[in-house]
């Protein structure tokens, strides 16, 4: 990407791994709209007070020239699956894909 994107981390250590993860696919965003202005990614682990168990979030918010803000927010669901991070962060990019390109269709018709 050609701006910044802002990584927070709630809950849990940030890592190399996590921030290239989020890297790679936030730079895959570019491809589907060449207006984003910014892009914040928030990775959170709740209850991170328990040792398992945990449901991880992440919610990403990218704002897109002229007056456009669009956020995707995944969370794993509670069902005794233990849906790893990635996973859900994948889950939240792809639904971030799927808005920038219903928005860049939505402007080339107007």
């Amino acid at each position: 990407m050609q701006l910044p994107v802002n990584i927070t981390y709630r809950g849990l250590e940030k890592s190399d791994e996590l921030h290239n993860l989020v890297m790679t696919y936030a730079a895959r965003l570019d491809k589907f709209c060449d207006h984003i202005n910014r892009c914040d990614v928030a990775i959170e682990q709740k209850n991170h007070t328990h040792q398992k168990g945990n449901p991880f979030r992440c919610r990403i918010d990218v704002t897109v020239r002229p007056r456009h803000e669009l956020v995707s927010d995944e969370e794993q669901m509670d069902n005794g699956s233990h849906e790893p991070l990635n996973k859900v962060i994948h889950d939240a990019f792809k639904t971030m894909e799927r808005q920038l390109r219903h928005l860049v269709e939505k402007q080339r018709r107007e």
